[in-house]
C-alpha cells in the first residue's frame, strides 16, 4: 500500500474534518510551554520563567492519566469539553497573573491548574483513531496507518507552535502566544469533544483490566527518555539562539518538519516490519544522529542537526504508541496513551531543568550532551527489553465480566 492510499484510507474513517480539528485543538499544547517561559521571563526574569513553566509541565504530567481514565469511563465528550473550557480559563488566568505581576505563588498556582486541565488531545486522538480503525474490516493494517497519520498531525503542530510563539512574541506581545492558545482551546477543544467520532463511556458490564504491567512500564521509561531528548535538545537550541525566541523556535521546528515527513513515508511500510524492530532501529538512528549536535557551532548547523534527528522521531513515536495499543486493555486505552504521554512530558520537564543548569554553566554543548546520553539510554533499554514475545502482534487485552475490583 502506497503512503497516499494508506492516508486516504485513514481519512475515510472519520472524514477530513477530524484531522483539521485535531490539529487546531492540540496546537495549544505546543504553544503553552514555550509561551509560558517567554511571557513570564519577559515580566519576571528567567528564573521565575523556568519555575512557572516547570510547574505547568508537572501539572500536565500528573493530570494526563487522570483525564485519560475519566475519558475511558465517562466518554470523550464530557471530559474533553470540561477540560477544554477549564484549560482556556486557567491559561487566561495565568496571563492576567503575569501581566499584573502577582506573586510567584499565584502565577505557579495558575500554571499548575492550566497543566492539570490540558485535555490531552494528542493521546486521546490516537485512541479515537484506534477505535475507528478497529471497526473496519482491515482494522489491523489501518491501525498502523492511523497512528502514522496522527503522528504527522502531532509533529505538524510542533512545527507551527514554537515558530508561532516566537513570531507573536516578537511582533505582538510576549503574552500573545498564550492568549492564542486559550482561544484555540476554547473553540477547537470544544469542537473536538463534540465531534461524532468521540467514543462513548465504557460499558458498566465490563471490568477494568489491569493497566500497569512490566511491558508498559518499559515503554514508559523509553517515553521518559524520549522526552529528555526533546527537552535537552530544545534547551540547547534556545541557549544557542541567545534568547532570540524567533530564531530558537524556527530551529526547533525543523525537527517537527522532518519528523512529519518521515511519518507520512512510514504509512506505506506500517506492516512490513514488527513494531519492536522499528522502535529499536528508530531509537538507534536517533542516538547516532544526535551525535551531530556535538559538532554544532551556529544556528545553521543546529538546524541541520535537529532536522536530521527528526527523521527518526516519528518512526520511534509511532512504534512506541503502537506497542501500547498491543498491550493495553481495550477499555483503558485512553488512560494508557495519556500515561505514556505524561511520562514523555515528565522527562521533558526534568531535562529542561537539568539541561538549563548545564547550559548556564558550560554552554549549549553541555545540554546537547544530555541529549546524546538520554538517546543512548533509550536504545539500550529498547535493545534489552523491547522484544516481540513481550509485545505479541494481534494481541490486545479485552474487557472481561466483573469478578474483582480493578487494579492500577
Amino acid at each position: 500500500m502506497s503512503a497516499r492510499s494508506a492516508l486516504h484510507g485513514v481519512v475515510r474513517l472519520a472524514g477530513p474534518r477530524l484531522p483539521v480539528v485535531s490539529f487546531l485543538a492540540r496546537l495549544p499544547a505546543a504553544l503553552c510551554p514555550t509561551g509560558t517561559l517567554l511571557m513570564v521571563t519577559a515580566f519576571g526574569g528567567v528564573a521565575r520563567g523556568g519555575i512557572v513553566a516547570g510547574v505547568l509541565w508537572a501539572g500536565q504530567a500528573v493530570g494526563g492519566p487522570v483525564l485519560g481514565r475519566s475519558a475511558d469511563r465517562l466518554g470523550h465528550r464530557p471530559v474533553i469539553l470540561a477540560a477544554s473550557v477549564a484549560n482556556a480559563l486557567m491559561t487566561t488566568a495565568l496571563v492576567l497573573a503575569t501581566l499584573a505581576r502577582w506573586p510567584l505563588a499565584v502565577q505557579a498556582g495558575c500554571a499548575l491548574l492550566a497543566g492539570l486541565t490540558v485535555p490531552q488531545i494528542g493521546p486521546l486522538s490516537r485512541t479515537r483513531w484506534i477505535d475507528l480503525a478497529s471497526r473496519h474490516r482491515d482494522g489491523r493494517e489501518l491501525v498502523g496507518s492511523a497512528l502514522s497519520f496522527d503522528a504527522v498531525v502531532d509533529e505538524a503542530s510542533f512545527v507551527v507552535g514554537p515558530a508561532l510563539v516566537g513570531i507573536l512574541a516578537w511582533a505582538v506581545h510576549p503574552a500573545a502566544g498564550l492568549v492564542c492558545a486559550a482561544v484555540l482551546m476554547a473553540v477547537f477543544g470544544t469542537v473536538f469533544a463534540l465531534h461524532p467520532s468521540a467514543p462513548g463511556a465504557a460499558p458498566r458490564a465490563v471490568r477494568t483490566g489491569r493497566l500497569l504491567s512490566r511491558p508498559l512500564l518499559v515503554l514508559l521509561a523509553v517515553a521518559a527518555l524520549q522526552g529528555m531528548v526533546f527537552g535537552a535538545t530544545n534547551t540547547g537550541v534556545q541557549d544557542l539562539a541567545r534568547g532570540d525566541a524567533g530564531v530558537g523556535g524556527l530551529v526547533w521546528s525543523a525537527m517537527g518538519a522532518t519528523s512529519a515527513a518521515a511519518g507520512v513515508l512510514l504509512a506505506a511500510f506500517s506492516e512490513r516490519f514488527d513494531l519492536t524492530v522499528r522502535l529499536r532501529v528508530a531509537l538507534a538512528a536517533q542516538a547516532l544522529l544526535a551525535l551531530t549536535l556535538l559538532l554544532v557551532e551556529g544556528a545553521v548547523g543546529a538546524t541541520l542537526a535537529v532536522a536530521a534527528i527528526g527523521l527518526a522521531v516519528a518512526p520511534a513515536l509511532i512504534a512506541l504508541f503502537g506497542l501500547v495499543e498491543r498491550i493495553a486493555p481495550v477499555d483503558r486505552m485512553g488512560e494508557a496513551m495519556t500515561f505514556l504521554g505524561s511520562g514523555m512530558i515528565a522527562g521533558q520537564g526534568l531535562a529542561v531543568v537539568a539541561a538549563g543548569r548545564l547550559a548556564g554553566g558550560h554552554g549549549y554543548s553541555a545540554a546537547f550532551s544530555m541529549t546524546c546520553a538520554a538517546g543512548g539510554l533509550a536504545v539500550l533499554l529498547a535493545l534489552m527489553l523491547v522484544r516481540r514475545p513481550r509485545y505479541p502482534a494481534g494481541h490486545q487485552s479485552a474487557p472481561q465480566p466483573v469478578v474483582t475490583a480493578s487494579s492500577v
